[in-house]
């Protein structure tokens, strides 16, 4: 989706600070991965499920290439000083006709501002264009934030626990 590749937005966190939401570009690839590599080892645990501390190559791949239609990826950009930084990303993968799995990350420094749920907005709007018509998510049962940014997303909302996972479904229509 050409529109979706072109997406950009400014938002404002809780605290003031703008930040810029928009399309993942191919030249952030060193943006991601210095992102990632600010994060908490808590954060990236509740975002892969594992303990991580690094990405492989084919790995930055698959979250920097995307093509905006089986996988639509946002980053939020945030001005620190002397450069422009990667603080909050979002993302969506297709998994069938009308459904798509959905992740988000947020810098630990930016968590609690807003970031998670203006993120979720956006993919949310991008995703009712392209016809999708629920979000799903796994995310672990102690990340709390994670299941309170999908509850304040204002859409019907169901959920199941299972084995250590609780599955998030986001009703678009």
């Amino acid at each position: 989706m050409a529109e979706a590749a072109r997406y950009s937005v400014v938002e404002a966190l809780r605290d003031g600070r703008r930040v810029e939401i928009r399309a993942l570009r191919p030249e952030d690839r060193g943006g991601f991965a210095e992102a990632a590599g600010r994060s908490s080892p808590e954060s990236l645990r509740r975002r892969f499920f594992a303990p991580r501390s690094s990405f492989t190559e084919q790995e930055i791949t698959f979250f920097v290439d995307v093509d905006f239609v089986n996988h639509v990826a946002l980053v939020a950009v945030a001005d620190e000083g002397d450069h422009a930084a990667i603080i909050g990303s979002g993302r969506y993968i297709l998994l069938e006709p009308g459904q798509a799995e959905v992740a988000l990350t947020v810098a630990d420094q930016y968590q609690g501002q807003g970031l998670g749920g203006q993120l979720v907005r956006h993919l949310t709007t991008i995703a009712r264009q392209s016809g999708i018509r629920e979000l799903i998510a796994e995310v672990l049962p102690e990340n709390a934030p994670m299941l309170t940014v999908f509850k304040k997303t204002g859409l019907r909302l169901s959920t199941k626990r299972e084995r250590g996972v609780v599955h998030v479904t986001l009703h678009l229509s």
